[in-house]
Parts: C-alpha cells; structure tokens; sequence
C-alpha cells in the first residue's frame, strides 16, 4: 500500500465510520479495488485508523465526553428505580451505565466469534447483501413517527447494543443499525446521534486491542509488511480528518432526519456490489 492507497482509504474509513453506509463494508470494496486484500499484511494500518476515528469522535464530543467524567464520582440520590435509570445515580452515571449495557452484545460477539467474522470480510457477495439490508433499516425509519424521549434507557441501551452487534458483519452499518434502532425506539433524535458515536468509542479500542494482541503474535514486520511508515502517517491523518467532518455532518443530518438519502445509496451501491459479485 502506498500513500496515495492510504489516503483513499484513511478517507473511506473516517467517512464511512460516521455516515450509515458502513465502514468495513466500505473497506472492503476499496481494498478489491485498490488490490489491498491481506488484512494480516496492512494490520497496523487498520489499527491506526481505527485510533484516529476514536479521536475524531473525542474532539467533536468533547463537551459530551467531559460532561460524563465530570459527574461520575458525584453522589446520586436515593436508590428508586426509574424509567430511565436508576435514581441513585446521577445523569451522568446513568448515561456510563446505558453505554456499558450497550456493550455487551458486540463484546460478546467480538470475543467469542472475532476470527470466524472476519473471513466473511472478503466475501462480496455477503457484502452487497448486508448493504441492501442497511438500506432497508434506514428506509424504514423514514416513515417512524418520530418521539421524544430524553434519555436512552437501560433496555433501550441493550437493544441498540444487539443491533451493534449485528453490525459486525461487513455491509450492515454500525451508526445506521443503531440510529435507526434508537429512532424506532423512540429515541430523542439529538441524544440518540450522541450516544451512538459515544456508545462506539469501546468496543473500536477493543477490535484495535485484540489486533495489536494478533501483532504481538504474529509479529511487528509481518503487520508492516505492506505499508510504509509514510502511507501509515497519511492514513491516519486522512481517517481523523474525514472524520472530524463526518461525525458532525451526521449529527446534524440524523437532526434533520435525513436518513432517506443513505438508503438509496446504500442500496444502489448494494446492487452493484451483488452484481460484480456474481460477474466474477
């Protein structure tokens, strides 16, 4: 991989990690196209980019991010259930607690099925499909009447967190799948974009843990192989830049209700997927 594969697909990630289109989908079209497809020979790089989206997540949410921290070792009130929470703590830890319910699902599916999941990745066919179905999620959402809770629910949490789940497989959108989840819930549509982009933050350092486990194992060089020092610096930039940009684009668009769109992208994309699929 050289700089100029780097940055296009540095672009790819930050872009499609954010907008519901879906990233590894994505990824993995770009790495058909430009030829990269031994993840094992460009590891670090696809560590490194996943670094930077996490970043450009913490510089686009920082006030949200700061909010948590600032209120996770105040005192809460008296211990009474709630519809949303539990009393005892406060916002903020209830808000903690939601996005560490939201987590289980993918954690258990990323410890337990990580390596039979990522033979799926070079499978274009598989890939097309889960577009289609991405495009159907985010359709669907379009005639969802739109509610206003204000806050995600612990049960709520758990359900967005299957759908995160779900969206380990390459062509099903990880900020569509749950978006759309959380909007069919019922969910604010603000509070909802937040804590999908929030709720993302760990189980991304989780995967790059477990790669930089695999690296250790298999080796440095090995994981370097196919990309220089150079490529990895302007793919990393690329992703935190591209990111920036589509983090707060997509906040602004799920305001705005405009998911519509990315259906009938991911949909036509989907089509040609299907069909490059079966040609070849």
């Amino acid at each position: 991989m050289d700089w100029i594969e780097a940055l296009l697909m540095g672009i790819f990630q930050g872009l499609t990690e954010y907008l519901p289109v879906s990233s590894s989908g994505h990824l993995a079209l770009a790495g058909e196209l430009l030829g990269v497809t031994d993840p094992d020979k460009v590891m670090m790089f696809t560590i490194a980019v996943h670094v930077a989206t996490v970043l450009s997540t913490l510089v686009i949410l920082w006030k949200e991010v700061a909010w948590i921290f600032s209120g996770l070792f105040k005192t809460g009130n008296a211990i009474v259930p709630s519809r949303y929470g539990i009393r005892k703590l406060n916002e903020e830890q209830n808000y903690a607690l939601a996005i560490i319910i939201s987590m289980i699902p993918v954690g258990i599916v990323g410890f337990c099925f990580k390596d039979q999941l990522e033979a799926y990745f070079s499978n274009l066919l598989l890939v097309g499909v889960c577009l289609l179905v991405t495009a159907a999620l985010l359709a669907f959402t379009f005639f969802v009447k739109g509610r206003s809770k204000e806050h995600v629910s612990f049960v709520d949490a758990f359900i967005i967190g299957i759908a995160q789940a779900v969206a380990v497989l390459p062509g099903i959108s990880r900020s569509g799948s749950t978006i759309a989840t959380g909007l069919m819930l019922g969910n604010s549509k603000e509070r909802l974009a937040q804590f999908s982009f929030l709720m993302v933050i760990p189980p991304i350092l989780g995967e790059a843990l477990l790669d930089v486990k695999k690296m250790m194992e298999t080796g440095i060089e090995s994981a370097m192989a196919g990309i220089s020092t150079t490529a990895l610096v302007v793919g990393f930039i690329a992703a935190f830049v591209t990111g920036c940009i589509a983090c707060r684009w997509m906040i602004n668009i799920v305001k705005r209700g405009k998911l519509i769109y990315f259906a009938i992208y991911c949909a036509i994309v989907g089509i040609i997927t299907i069909i490059y699929s079966l040609s070849n």
